[in-house]
């Protein structure tokens, strides 16, 4: 009995996985295309000369936090609707790297992206120590870095930017470990609304994904300056 019960819980924690990654890599995709159209047609340009950049990031900061607080009492459909504006919108926001950054620059560092995640995921997923006692940590980081960014933007000073780009980073890669083990524990509250769970823990490694990204092309691009 105790044989079965292990069995289908492995078998429901594998399901999960399934289920987010395939969401999660579907919001990736995206934001790529999204990106590369926004390059590719000038919207990048038109944006930043007559909406600007900050309106948008406003308009995905508000998606973000009604997904969050309103997540239990929206219906699946909302939650993945929400989920796929976001994507969308950050790949509008994200169109001015193929400006920026050559695609030689943009291929390595998604391929670097690609390894870390992926090697994350799996100690993640893999680990028996308990990390959830991080949680604490991980925000704290999290808010200091939004904060220093914020200061920094007014400020500009490059040590700052350098040394801000390697803390999100490490911060981001111990935060990836924590979502994967917290998805491989997934609580039994969310039974009756797999398809929520799934696309939560979507966005979850979504993000994780695209922050490692960004900090590894900004510096990969800083180095080649």
């Amino acid at each position: 009995m105790e044989e079965k019960v292990i069995t289908e819980s492995s078998n429901n924690t594998n399901e999960c996985l399934v289920q987010t990654f395939f969401r999660m890599f579907l919001g990736l995709i995206a934001t790529a295309l999204m990106a590369f159209v926004t390059y590719q047609t000038g919207l990048y340009i038109t944006i930043a000369t007559s909406v600007s950049y900050s309106v948008l990031a406003i308009i995905e900061v508000v998606v973000v936090l009604v997904f969050s607080l309103a997540f239990r009492k929206l219906p699946p459909i909302a939650v993945t609707i929400l989920y796929f504006i976001y994507a969308i919108l950050n790949g509008v926001t994200m169109g001015v790297i193929f400006a920026v950054f050559d695609m030689a620059t943009i291929s390595i560092a998604f391929g670097i992206t690609a390894l870390m995640f992926g090697i994350l995921a799996l100690y993640g997923y893999k680990t028996k120590k308990d990390i959830s006692k991080l949680s604490v940590i991980f925000t704290v980081g999290l808010i200091l870095g939004i904060v220093v960014s914020i200061i920094n933007l007014i400020i500009g000073n490059t040590v700052v930017d350098i040394v801000l780009d390697w803390f999100m980073l490490i911060l981001f890669c111990g935060i990836t470990a924590y979502d994967m083990n917290k998805i491989k524990n997934t609580p039994d509250y969310f039974a009756e609304n797999t398809e929520k769970l799934y696309v939560y823990y979507a966005m979850d490694l979504y993000l994780d994904f695209i922050n490692i990204f960004l900090r590894v092309l900004s510096i990969l691009g800083r180095r080649r300056d």
